[in-house]
């Protein structure tokens, strides 16, 4: 699964290519629970607090193309690298950030560490894709994402930790301590392009199915000209957007939407925190709160600990689903996921109790597998414009930008609950895609079948 055609092993390439995936998975998860703390720092609604979303994928809207246009020129290893050094900057903003304690410092911030994380994702995506036989390409890019799975179970993890941080009063000091684990990410950054620039990273091009690189071939050349291509983008504009919807307002869910605690819960982990050492004393501190009627709920922090657990739930769907996807075809795990989810995204809207706070869980698992696979999809066959074509699928990210605040309206007029009919349409769209690829493709599937061909004859 990891040699090339010229009987190279790249099983050490893929390993520290697969790191990227981590990185930008911690990143994104640290984010997904910063909107909270900045709604009640700041005093925000819900569509407000979405800017941070909006700042994130902003990034990777306005860096895509030249991340492409980079690779290209370049090749994968200097993307890489351009692309650490960038995520760094990112980071170490957050130190003077913090200082000038203002909202658009720490969205500028944001916006810098997903510049960085756009070139990355431009360049190992579809490396990963290459890094073997093309039969396996979904499935690699699935294992690679597979570490995206572990880097979100401990964003969560990390945030709830200096974001919801309080002192001794019990007064919050999250403004104080949110740099903390940016300028960590800084420095390992630092260490990763280190390791890049004295690794081997072979520049590989993709098969050339639709034979785009051949002047002579009386084919288009465009890429556009590609349907599988260009549903692709718009496929992954809608999972994105649907992504991080759920993403980003599950601490909001978690805290509002389930039914009331029974009131012993909060007893038996307040005995379990008083018996516990050190770091499990403060793990179990602070579950449950009160909520504005009085009933016992979760509180930021213990929401925040369950978003762990969501990426656990997204972690263990993408090592599963790299194993299906040796086994049956692409599009069809593809087609099947997004319908679940659109049935799972219903059953939250209808409010059926810890049946739909399950359920919220349960999207996480089906997501797991739709934006690596959308993009192995996306660029089939593309030959050396597969990188342009994993610029355009990037800048398609930019849907996460949009939809959360559309989400985020719906929330803040109904609740979060009701907000849920947004992801579900952007699940029907992606159900869609993955069951009509092959229409789009010419292509039986991705197991290694090339496009039907058009007549070549002058």
């Amino acid at each position: 699964m990891f040699v090339t055609a010229d009987g190279k092993n790249v099983l050490f390439t893929f390993v520290i290519v697969s790191s990227l995936f981590l990185l930008w998975g911690f990143c994104n998860g640290m984010i997904d629970v910063m909107d909270k703390h900045f709604q009640e720092a700041m005093h925000l609604n819900l569509s407000q607090s979405a800017w941070v979303q909006f700042a994130h994928y902003l990034g990777y809207f306005l860096m895509s193309l030249p991340a492409g246009w980079l690779a290209t020129k370049f090749g994968y290893k200097w993307g890489i690298i351009l692309g650490l050094l960038l995520v760094a900057v990112g980071g170490f903003w957050f130190i003077p950030a913090t200082k000038i304690v203002a909202f658009w410092a720490f969205l500028l911030g944001v916006c810098l560490i997903a510049s960085g994380l756009t070139f990355l994702e431009t360049v190992a995506n579809p490396y990963t894709t290459v890094l073997g036989p093309q039969r396996f390409a979904a499935t690699r890019i699935n294992l690679a994402q597979s570490c995206n799975g572990i880097g979100w179970i401990l964003g969560p993890i990390a945030g709830a930790t200096f974001f919801y941080s309080k002192d001794t009063a019990g007064n919050s000091t999250g403004s104080q301590t949110l740099w903390i684990p940016y300028a960590g990410v800084g420095v390992v950054v630092i260490l990763l392009a280190v390791v890049f620039y004295f690794a081997s990273v072979p520049d590989i091009r993709a098969e050339d199915d639709y034979r785009l690189d051949d002047s002579a071939a009386n084919v288009p050349h465009s890429i556009w000209s590609h349907p599988h291509f260009t549903m692709a983008v718009a496929a992954q504009f809608f999972y994105v957007a649907a992504q991080a919807g759920i993403f980003s307002f599950l601490i909001n869910y978690m805290t509002t939407q389930p039914p009331p605690i029974p009131a012993g819960w909060e007893a038996k982990i307040d005995n379990l925190a008083t018996v516990s050492p050190g770091f499990l004393h403060s793990f179990f501190l602070g579950w449950f709160e009160p909520n504005r009627v009085g009933s016992l709920c979760a509180s930021n922090k213990l929401a925040s600990y369950l978003a762990s657990f969501g990426f656990v739930c997204f972690l263990t769907g993408r090592f599963t689903g790299a194993g299906l996807l040796r086994r049956y075809s692409a599009h069809r795990m593809l087609g099947l996921y997004g319908a679940m989810n659109v049935l799972i995204c219903l059953l939250v809207f209808l409010k059926l109790g810890w049946l739909s706070v399950a359920c919220v869980f349960f999207s996480y698992f089906f997501m797991s597998i739709m934006f690596p696979t959308i993009f192995a999809l996306g660029i089939f066959g593309l030959g050396a414009r597969a990188k342009k074509a994993s610029a355009y699928i990037v800048m398609a990210i930019m849907g996460g930008a949009l939809l959360p605040k559309v989400m985020g309206f719906v929330a803040d007029k109904y609740d979060i609950s009701r907000g849920f009919i947004v992801p579900a349409a952007c699940f029907a769209f992606i159900a869609y895609y993955g069951y009509n690829w092959p229409k789009y493709s010419k292509a039986e599937s991705l197991h290694g079948v090339s496009p039907t061909r058009r007549d070549r004859r002058p």
